[in-house]
């Protein structure tokens, strides 16, 4: 493999858990663009959270990022071309699940929310599929899978060079203003 595999999605949706896992499977290195950015001091603190400038890290990417490797982030999208990925899975998770995650991580109200909303309405998915195209992006569940299971479907996918060509839309599932309110309250 001589190209960089992507993994990106809503925080909350498993990519930490997933992509080392990947990266083993594939034998490359795994490279999390939040260390990197840490690394290369490209976070800013902002109201106690830290803040990438993207164009930065894309910058600074070209020049230290070697492939081949899993590279994984809810940045990707914004800081890696087309050119440089030859596959990126879209982690995806239940907004309802999503939330009862994230509020278990301790993570803020409006974070929550901010989160759950974009999950919902797949903000990161789009982001990933206009950025690398319907033919290198993929998405994978992982509401209910497990890390093992998603590297697997993941490493499969790659080892196949073919993104399926379903997309999972969770608004369905909110079709009401009862069940939307429900979700987008703390």
């Amino acid at each position: 493999m001589g190209s960089i595999v992507g993994i990106t999605g809503t925080p909350g949706t498993g990519k930490k858990s997933v992509a080392p896992l990947v990266a083993k499977e594939l034998a490359v290195k795994c490279v999390s663009l939040n260390e990197f950015a840490l690394s290369q001091g490209l976070v800013a603190q902002s109201e106690n959270e830290g803040e990438v400038d993207a164009g930065a890290l894309r910058l600074q990417l070209r020049q230290h990022l070697r492939a081949p490797a899993v590279v994984y982030g809810h940045l990707l999208p914004y800081s890696l071309s087309r050119a440089q990925v030859s596959m990126v899975a879209v982690l995806r998770c239940e907004p309802g699940v999503l939330k009862e995650r994230l509020v278990n991580r301790g993570y803020a109200e409006r974070k929550v929310i901010d989160n759950v909303e974009a999950e919902l309405i797949g903000l990161l998915s789009a982001d990933a599929y206009d950025a690398f195209g319907k033919g290198k992006t993929f998405e994978v569940d992982t509401t209910y899978t497990s890390p093992d299971e998603a590297a697997e479907r993941i490493g499969g996918t790659v080892a196949r060079r073919r993104a399926p060509k379903s997309r999972i839309d969770w608004t369905t599932n909110y079709d009401s203003g009862r069940k939307l309110s429900s979700l987008l309250s703390y």
